[in-house]
C-alpha cells in the first residue's frame, strides 16, 4: 500500500470532493487527484487559499475544478443540501468524498477542558462530516464505483493523554465510517479511513512547537495510500483503518 504506484490516468472521469482544500494534506491531496485525472471540488472555509489551488491545477494543466466556500464550523444541513444538488446539477453524481478538514482544538488535561472548545472539535470534525455525509450519499450511489474517505489520527485508533477532545472526535470519525462501511457492504459505495501520521502541516506545528519540522513527511509524500482509496484498484476494499506511513 505505501508503495502504491498510481497509474497516471488512475481518475480519469472522476469527480471528487476534497474538504480542507486550501492547504496541507487536503491541498496535496487535491493537486494529486487531479494530476491522475481527476475535476476535484475544492472545499474550504477560505478562499484566496482555495483560489491559489485551483490556479495551480489550471496551470498545471490538469482538469477544471470548482471551488465551494464552505466554514464547516457555521454552515447549516441546508448548505449541504444545496451544495450536493449543485454537484449533481453540474457533474451527475459523485464518484469520491475526503473528509480532510479538522479542527485540532486544545491539549491539555482532561478535567481542564472547555465545553466551548469541544463544541467546537465536535462541530468541525463529527457533526459537519454527517451533515455533509448525509446530504452526499445520494449522489454517491449514483456513480458505478464511489469511495468515501474519512481522515483520522492515531489518537483515533488509541487514545492520549492530553488529547481528549481530538482524541474523541476522531474515535466518532472511525465509528461513523465503520458504520456507513457496513450498511453499504456489497454496495457500489466503499467508505473507509486514513490516518495519514506524523505530517508537515500546520495542525501538527501547533499540537508539537518544538518538534523540527524537517524531520517529517511533507503531505506530497503520504499520497499513494490517498490515490489508492480514490482510485478503482481498492474497489473491493471496505470498512478499513489505512495508514499513510
Amino acid at each position: 500500500m505505501l508503495e502504491y504506484q498510481a497509474a497516471k490516468d488512475l481518475l480519469i472521469n472522476k469527480t471528487i470532493l476534497v474538504t480542507g482544500a486550501g492547504d496541507g494534506i487536503g491541498r496535496a491531496a487535491a493537486i494529486s487527484f487531479a494530476k491522475h485525472g481527476a475535476t476535484v471540488i475544492l472545499l474550504g472555509k477560505t478562499v484566496k487559499k482555495l483560489e491559489a489551488v485551483y490556479d495551480q491545477i489550471v496551470q498545471a494543466g490538469y482538469p477544471k475544478p470548482a471551488i465551494v466556500p464552505l466554514d464547516l464550523k457555521g454552515a447549516t444541513e441546508q448548505n449541504y443540501i444545496d451544495m450536493a444538488e449543485t454537484i449533481q446539477e453540474q457533474f451527475g453524481h459523485l464518484d469520491g468524498a475526503l473528509h480532510n478538514a479538522s479542527l485540532l482544538g486544545v491539549l491539555g488535561p482532561f478535567e481542564h477542558i472547555s465545553m466551548d472548545s469541544v463544541k467546537e472539535v465536535m462541530q468541525v470534525n463529527v457533526i459537519a462530516e454527517i451533515m455533509m455525509t448525509r446530504a452526499l450519499l445520494p449522489i454517491m450511489k449514483k456513480a458505478p464505483k464511489a469511495s468515501l474517505v474519512f481522515t483520522s489520527s492515531g489518537v483515533g485508533r488509541q487514545g492520549r493523554a492530553f488529547w481528549g477532545e481530538y482524541a474523541i472526535s476522531k474515535f466518532a470519525t472511525e465509528g461513523m465510517m465503520q458504520s456507513i462501511a457496513d450498511e453499504y457492504e456489497g454496495s457500489s459505495l466503499r467508505v473507509n479511513s486514513i490516518n495519514p501520521g506524523a505530517t508537515r502541516t500546520g495542525m501538527r506545528a501547533n499540537a508539537y512547537p518544538a518538534e523540527n519540522p524537517s524531520t517529517l513527511k511533507e503531505p506530497e509524500d503520504i499520497m499513494a495510500t490517498y490515490l489508492y482509496l480514490m482510485g478503482d484498484d481498492s474497489v473491493d476494499v471496505n470498512g478499513q483503518q489505512l495508514s499513510a506511513q
